[in-house]
Order: structure tokens, then sequence, then C-alpha cells
């Protein structure tokens, strides 16, 4: 009988559980959008050459681009959530290869990020391009010609000194195994720079992150 009852409360709770993040994770339902901006030749090191990703070919050129805008609550964060709207047409992720590197990337975002923005395929890729054009690139990573190892937060400071908008505390600078990852930036709806939540601001503090310069 014992087993039984808690087998029920069990199902109940799972049930329960499930209504919750279904209702928590309504379409245009969030707070703020986190801005990811990988450095393309780490991102080939680390992965992309792996897969034989055509953003890693040579003089491809990429630098700063767009891993993707995301949804975010004050903690945590939607994905895959239900929508109504048309999936994005070939065309429509391949003009994002320009900026995400390959159409496959503009593809997957709109399926984990994108349909939980509210927006269509077409405003939400719009939007993506807007925030990506909004925030200045520093200059001085593409012009590197040669690995550098440097302390992670001079990959922050060079971004703050190039957009003085931007505050520290809206800013987060990620690494993976030894390298410079990711520079994220927080922005409102309207992508006007905003604080990140505390599950997002957690800085890289490695002194010596390698950085590959441009391919």
């Amino acid at each position: 009988m014992f087993r039984l009852l808690r087998s029920a409360i069990t199902t109940l709770f799972l049930l329960f559980a499930g209504a919750l993040t279904a209702e928590a994770e309504r379409p245009g339902e969030f707070n703020y959008y986190v801005m990811a901006l990988s450095w393309s030749p780490n991102w080939c090191a680390l992965e992309g050459d792996a897969r034989r990703s055509p953003q890693c070919r040579e003089d491809s050129g990429h630098g700063w681009t767009l891993h993707g805008l995301w949804p975010q609550y004050h903690r945590g964060w939607p994905s895959y959530c239900r929508t109504t709207e048309p999936q994005p047409t070939p065309a429509m992720t391949q003009a994002m290869s320009d900026i995400m590197g390959t159409s496959g990337l503009a593809w997957h975002q709109w399926r984990k990020h994108g349909v939980c923005s509210g927006l269509t395929a077409r405003g939400y890729f719009d939007l993506s391009r807007k925030a990506y054009d909004s925030i200045t690139r520093p200059i001085i990573f593409r012009r590197l010609d040669k690995p550098v190892r440097l302390p992670a937060r001079l990959i922050e400071e060079a971004f703050l000194k190039d957009n003085p908008e931007l505050e520290p505390d809206m800013f987060t600078v990620t690494c993976r195994d030894g390298r410079i990852q990711e520079a994220r930036i927080c922005l409102s709806k309207a992508l006007d720079p905003v604080p990140c939540g505390r599950d997002v601001q957690r800085d890289c503090t490695l002194q010596d992150a390698l950085f590959d310069p441009l391919r």
C-alpha cells in the first residue's frame, strides 16, 4: 500500500512539475536576452575542425561570430518552446551564415532559442542581426598574427572600452579547455544593455587563456 501511495505521489509531482515547466516556457515570456559571440578560430580549434565546418576554412575571415541570441529569465532560461510559427526557410538560415558561420547554426538557434522569443523566424533573425550590429567588436583581435596567451579580463576590457554603454555587470567572458570561448552581452528586449543575472555572470579567471589569430 505504501509503495502504491508513494508511486502515485511521485507521478503527481512529475505531472505538476511538467505543467509548471510548460507554463513557464511560453514563447515571448522571458526577461532579457543573452547575446553570445564566439571567437571563431578558437571554436574551430575546440570543435569546428573535427566537424569540418565550412566556418573553419582557411581565409574565412570569421572573427567574433554570433553564436546566438538567447531569451533568458532572471534565473535560468527557456528552450524548445512550443510555437505555431512556421519554420525558417533555407534561404533565411543561409542569409545568417555571414555572421553565424553556417546556416546549420542559424537553424539550431531558431529551433532551441528562437522559438521562445515570441517572434517569427524572420523577426528573430532580423533582431539577432540588429543585436550583433549594436555591439562594436574590438578590431585589435583581428590584427593578431600568431596565437597569444592573455588574461581573460583583457577581452572584457577591450569590449568595455569600445562600447561605453556597457558596464562590467552586463558582460561576461567564458573559457573552455584553456581557451577564450565566448563574449556574452546581456540585452533588454529592446536591445539596450542590461545587468546579467547571477547565473550568467561567470567570468573566466584564467590568466593565460589561449587566443588564436584569424585563419
